[in-house]
């Protein structure tokens, strides 16, 4: 009898162990609700009104762990439509809650809802939200962070504490109104009047010393810093004075660690950060600064925020301290930009692999630039010349968004032929000395044309930089997908030369990536995911001018190799 019993109460505790695991793995579903509402803002001196999630700027965090479902209602109570794109979240068979504005969904009107449902599925770190339509993620954002499953360690020594940092860009004028004007009449849009650390510009600017980031420290602790860059239009150094900082994450994938005193996150990007403070209290205070990386040509804002790491002291004040302040590349310190991102490398470990694919099934090449387009009849415009407006394109295709209905909706009911077209071309139709001296002609072609993939195909994508109306770096970024980078360079792409440089062992793993100011970049991915996928600049006037594209990713034959069908609750148009 009492063997039994044992054999009973091992036998039940051994399937409360299994069903816990399980049920860990499995994840737990969190819901959030988010509110768009209009709120009053001070910054600059200036109050305006400005779009916000449940009244907060930047907006809510969210949190989960890998393995969860999310569910999230977003209520429209403002006139402007919304969309919001979970940036970075693979997205696999749930496209219909990508988030991009006529692209995956129809956006959601003032009065309406929408419950954006997906998992998070083999993903762990740092990603970001924002709106994805016109320019409403300027005040329309917040942290994405996705925590290891539990009693999974992080692979670097576990921080004391964790703190989002977000990069953003205020406008005293409507963003809105901004890009409308650079729209119409053709010209390079006005440049923000600040950056800002979560929300606020710092001591640097007029009128702001009270509205100004601190980040309070204890001495010998280590401090896990989720950077996220959520400008609109801007590259951006970042450094803390006196302090050292080891990488040790990117886009929500895990890098072998390295150390640095200045980060360089573009436009979408994500890096995870280790701040060791120093062991006693340090009799000073220390500025945070970031600045842009820009070499392209036009108005940018080349400013600086300002925020403040402070020790804290259960006996010093802080009213007498000294404030040290550190140093910061040129603008255009292309150099620095690029031996930056070459130290990013996968961590290529039993535990966290890279699966970069050895062989591509198909290659495409993708030259990427600026461009112009005629100026309306009876118009004269502010662009190059005033017979023409900036674009953008991508292999000379500049990018045109439907309006009524979405890229997803029209290819899963099988009614796409009069919504786009399928021949967008896999590499220039007429080649030319991409960095050397430009053409003549820089009209872009314009229209609404994606690439086709079989399911399971493995990519091959070069990102050629063009020096069309000035070389420039371009962040960008692929929605559904993360992707491997495996080789980048300076002037033009050799086909013969550079895939014999390809790092196929360990090369860093990213869903954003920058192409070098008058240079390429090489990516290779697998297209695993069913649906359509935009791919575009997360420069937000050059997604505005055009430099987008699509990939429409076939069904699998296997039924979890299919595109899961919209929710009773999706936005019409």
């Amino acid at each position: 009898m009492v063997t039994w019993v044992l054999h009973y109460l091992l036998v039940a505790f051994l399937f409360a162990i299994s069903y816990n695991i399980d049920a860990a793995s499995a994840g737990i579903t969190r819901h959030y609700q988010f509110d768009i509402q209009l709120k009053n803002i001070t910054r600059l001196c200036k109050t305006k009104t400005i779009v916000t999630v449940n009244g907060k700027f930047p907006g809510p965090r969210v949190t989960a762990r890998e393995g969860d479902n999310l569910q999230i209602k977003v209520v429209n109570h403002v006139s402007n439509n919304i969309s919001i794109h979970w940036h970075g979240i693979r997205q696999l068979r749930s496209g219909w809650a990508d988030g991009p504005s006529y692209v995956t969904q129809c956006p959601i009107r003032m009065g309406q809802s929408y419950v954006y449902n997906f998992t998070v599925t083999g993903q762990r770190g740092t990603l970001w939200w924002h709106a994805h339509i016109q320019w409403m993620r300027a005040t329309v954002y917040g942290p994405l962070i996705i925590l290891p499953k539990l009693h999974q360690p992080y692979p670097f020594p576990k921080p004391y504490k964790q703190v989002p940092i977000l990069f953003g860009e205020w406008f005293n004028a409507d963003p809105q109104a901004v890009v409308q004007q650079a729209l119409q009449t053709g010209a390079g849009p006005n440049a923000s009047d600040a950056h800002t650390f979560n929300g606020l510009p710092g001591p640097l600017y007029n009128c702001s010393t009270k509205d100004t980031y601190k980040l309070m420290v204890k001495p010998g602790k280590t401090y896990l810093l989720r950077l996220i860059n959520a400008a609109l239009n801007d590259e951006l150094f970042f450094t803390i004075a006196n302090h050292t900082l080891t990488v040790v994450e990117a886009d929500a994938c895990y890098v072998k660690p390295f150390q640095t005193n200045i980060v360089l996150l573009g436009p979408g990007q994500t890096t995870n950060v280790l701040l060791k403070t120093k062991p006693i209290y340090p009799n000073a205070t220390f500025y945070m600064l970031a600045r842009p990386y820009f070499t392209g040509q036009g108005t940018i804002d080349n400013t600086t925020v300002a925020g403040i790491l402070q020790y804290q002291h259960h006996t010093k004040s802080s009213k007498n301290l000294s404030i040290i302040k550190p140093s910061l590349p040129p603008i255009n310190s292309t150099s620095y930009a690029a031996n930056f991102t070459k130290m990013f490398r996968s961590l290529a470990s039993s535990t966290f692999p890279a699966n970069v694919p050895k062989v591509a099934d198909k290659q495409y090449f993708f030259a990427i630039g600026l461009g112009t387009n005629p100026c309306p009849k009876n118009q004269t415009c502010q662009g190059p010349t005033n017979t023409t407006k900036f674009a953008a394109s991508i292999n000379n295709v500049s990018f045109i968004l439907p309006n009524k209905t979405s890229l997803l909706q029209s290819y899963f009911v099988g009614k796409s032929k009069n919504v786009f077209m399928t021949d967008f071309p896999t590499a220039p139709i007429i080649p030319f000395n991409y960095t050397g001296t430009p053409p003549n002609n820089t009209i872009v072609s314009r229209g609404t044309k994606v690439v086709v993939l079989k399911y399971n195909t493995t990519v091959e994508l070069v990102l050629q930089g063009t020096s069309i109306l000035g070389i420039e770096a371009h962040p960008i970024h692929l929605h559904g997908f993360n992707f491997y980078v495996v080789g980048q360079g300076f002037g033009n792409f050799n086909p013969a030369r550079d895939p014999k440089h390809y790092n196929l062992v360990d090369p860093v793993e990213r869903n954003t990536i920058n192409i070098p100011s008058g240079g390429w970049v090489a990516i290779r991915f697998l297209a695993d995911n069913p649906g359509v996928w935009l791919m575009h600049c997360h420069i937000e006037i050059h997604l505005s001018w055009g430099l987008t594209m699509a990939w429409v990713v076939l069904d699998g034959d296997l039924p979890n190799q299919k595109l899961l069908p919209p929710p009773s609750d999706f936005p019409k148009c």
